[in-house]
């Protein structure tokens, strides 16, 4: 069984106001945390990640616990991830995508995804939503609250049969569709995805503030 990871790492970083990725987080890049955590995975047998040679080349990787290779990436989030289906080796089983900007992922998750995914071909890691919802009307007020029950925030990794997602990709091209998750991918080919909760935090870096609030996380 092999398994292949496309970390996406491509964005501008404009709400952060400086690039989230190279920030330092417990002394390393934020994007460095996600790489030595896959690579360190047993399962791994390669690692495509889809960021700008700078971001790429600040990083200070050890290259000699699996296969590393850096790939551009394109203009959205899905075009990046058809790039690293594109340089998948070709006896790679499953495919795992996850964001770059979530740094404190944990191996024991990555495994608990995996074998999910292995018995159902389609697994994504997440946790439930806990938090009031409400609708808020275009000029700021809330005016509406929303039914929690069964809702659940989507997270990363999300892991599938490599011909699986490739075949879902290939409507998402095809079709000009945008997707910006690859259980939404999936549900272009009609099939479902198995929930697996995350009981670690691994939020998504997006602001400055986020920075501190991962630091006092990692474990």
């Amino acid at each position: 069984m092999k398994l292949s990871v496309i970390i996406v790492a491509a964005g501008s970083s404009q709400r952060m106001g400086f690039d989230k990725l190279l920030a330092k987080l417990a002394g390393k890049p934020v994007l460095q945390h996600s790489i030595e955590t896959f690579a360190d995975h047993p399962d791994v047998s390669e690692i495509i990640v889809v960021c700008p040679k700078n971001r790429f080349d600040a990083l200070q990787l050890d290259n000699n616990k699996t296969i590393i290779t850096r790939i551009d990436g394109g203009q959205d989030r899905h075009d990046s991830v058809a790039a690293g289906l594109g340089h998948l080796h070709s006896n790679s089983n499953f495919v795992a995508v996850h964001d770059g900007a979530r740094p404190l992922i944990t191996s024991q998750q990555i495994s608990k995804v995996l074998e999910i995914a292995i018995e159902h071909d389609a697994a994504t890691s997440a946790r439930p939503v806990t938090e009031t919802i409400k609708r808020v009307s275009a000029d700021g007020f809330a005016n509406e609250a929303l039914c929690r029950d069964n809702l659940w925030l989507m997270e990363t990794p999300q892991i599938f049969k490599a011909n699986l997602l490739k075949k879902a990709y290939d409507i998402v091209h095809k079709n000009g569709e945008r997707v910006t998750d690859e259980v939404s991918a999936m549900e272009l080919i009609h099939h479902k995805t198995r929930v697996v909760a995350n009981d670690r935090p691994n939020p998504k870096i997006t602001y400055p503030e986020d920075i501190p609030l991962a630091e006092k996380m990692i474990f």
